[in-house]
């Protein structure tokens, strides 16, 4: 009988990678909290920083595509990235789970997009687009957020809505998962729709089952809030998914921009 997922540390209260002390707290709305030496910058996306003291420096984190098509993509505009030693703290400003996750040169995470929180400076960030029309409706969004360790360790931090779950596949396993519960996969995995569609008996004409199948080997993180764009869910809770959704009709705009510009 295969492993059930297991629930990931909900509180860290001492976190280390290279130059970095780092903590992870809080009951409804976590925050991580760290202390730098300065040796090992750390980026993440402007609206997350939580607080800092006034020493710590702040500058601009380079991105490898332009500002137009991120732009039309949905995807932030801009990245920053601490440049000194000292103190700082990041939030989501949502309820969830805040989760380290710590990757060795060569390994890659693709990661729900917009739920990234902050990274060290050698992990790379990119980002693309999703292919399949089944994906981008019932996926929560067209693009993925994708993550590659290129020297050392690297540690990168990701916020899941409600608590956070992980599973690791072995070679030829899969799982199925709710499209909007899925968190974050490792490069190694691969993922596929499933559609199951109800025929006959009281469901029928009810519509599909939709799920996400991934397949290993490699680790697959679950939310147990499942994240939706608005007017994705419908019946009895189509309301939560919106709030938690905001702003995915602009993603779903940018989406087809933003295949425009990639042909």
């Amino acid at each position: 009988m295969p492993s059930a997922p297991q629930i990931l540390p909900t509180q860290i209260p001492e976190g280390t990678s290279t130059g970095i002390r780092y903590r992870l707290e809080g009951e409804l709305v976590p925050v991580l909290h760290m202390a730098l030496d300065g040796s090992m910058p750390v980026y993440f996306e402007h609206h997350v920083l939580l607080w800092k003291y006034p020493n710590l420096q702040i500058g601009l984190h380079p991105l490898r595509k332009g500002l137009v098509r991120r732009a039309f993509a949905g995807m932030p505009l801009l990245l920053l990235q601490i440049e000194s030693g000292g103190e700082v703290a990041f939030s989501r400003d949502a309820p969830g789970h805040v989760v380290a996750l710590h990757l060795r040169a060569g390994e890659a995470l693709q990661v729900r997009e917009h739920q990234f929180l902050a990274a060290t400076q050698n992990i790379e960030y990119d980002y693309t687009r999703m292919k399949g029309f089944a994906n981008m409706m019932f996926g929560g969004g067209f693009f993925i957020d994708q993550f590659m360790c290129t020297s050392g360790e690297g540690v990168l931090w990701v916020h899941g809505y409600g608590n956070v779950f992980e599973k690791t596949l072995e070679p030829g396993e899969s799982i199925d998962i709710e499209p909007g519960g899925w968190l974050y996969y490792d490069h190694s995995v691969s993922m596929s729709q499933e559609v199951y569609g109800f025929k006959s008996g009281f469901l029928s004409g009810a519509g599909s089952l939709v799920f996400n199948r991934f397949t290993g080997p490699g680790r697959v993180g679950l939310q147990s809030a499942y994240y939706h764009p608005p007017g994705a869910e419908t019946g009895g809770g189509g309301g939560q998914a919106a709030a938690i959704g905001a702003g995915g009709g602009a993603g779903m705009l940018g989406g087809l921009l933003g295949g425009l510009l990639d042909n």
